[in-house]
């Protein structure tokens, strides 16, 4: 049996950072929004049941979806948000199962990026969570450069993840990346080689 570590984060916490040295290092890494990607392509299950619920409106001239409407849909109305979180979570949780499944077969060690790893209690799943944590404010300030949101439009983003604070106490690992990129790689060699850091002062 594969061991099986799972990494989660925030919006713009520095997740990609992380998973992108993983994969320099020769390991697996399963991306639970590249599968996501994949299933919204037209065709795909969530595609389908997007279009169902929402209506051909969200589909653009060349067949794919408008994902800035998609996501102004959503994350405006608390409903479509739950609907989002039950319908989308259920498709997406057995296209990652199936994935698990078969990278247990052949992978010593692998890891599963899955941004809502707690909220949709994916905990079970795996030998380890490692958290890349980032404090509130400094989260703000690189999702609103990151992706040119005004802070009135960051919020709402934020607000739809639980609060890094909240996943902090619920982690094997806190990966801190308040400082710069090598800091926060440093954590990331120790873990592998087991270094034991005390994580959640």
């Amino acid at each position: 049996m594969g061991k099986i570590i799972g990494i989660t984060g925030g919006i713009a916490s520095g997740k990609s950072t992380v998973t992108n040295f993983l994969r320099k290092q020769g390991f697996q890494v399963a991306d639970a929004d590249a599968v996501v990607h994949q299933l919204q392509k037209p065709g795909g299950r969530l595609f389908k049941a997007l279009v169902q619920h929402f209506g051909q409106e969200i589909i653009l001239e060349n067949g794919e979806l408008n994902r800035p409407l998609l996501a102004s849909l959503i994350f405006s109305n608390p409903d479509e948000q739950e609907w989002s979180r039950i319908t989308q979570g259920e498709i997406i949780r057995e296209e990652l199962a199936a994935l698990r499944d078969q990278l247990v077969q052949t992978e010593a060690i692998f890891f599963m990026d899955i941004p809502l790893l707690f909220e949709q209690d994916y905990s079970a799943w795996f030998d380890e969570t490692w958290l890349v944590y980032v404090d509130r404010d400094v989260q703000v300030e690189r999702l609103m450069k990151r992706d040119q949101l005004s802070k009135d439009e960051a919020e709402p983003r934020l607000a739809a993840q639980w609060p890094l604070e909240k996943k902090k106490g619920l982690a094997s690992h806190v990966l801190d990346n308040n400082g710069n990129q090598n800091q926060l790689l440093n954590q990331v060699v120790s873990l592998l080689e087991g270094g034991k850091q005390d994580d959640r002062d």
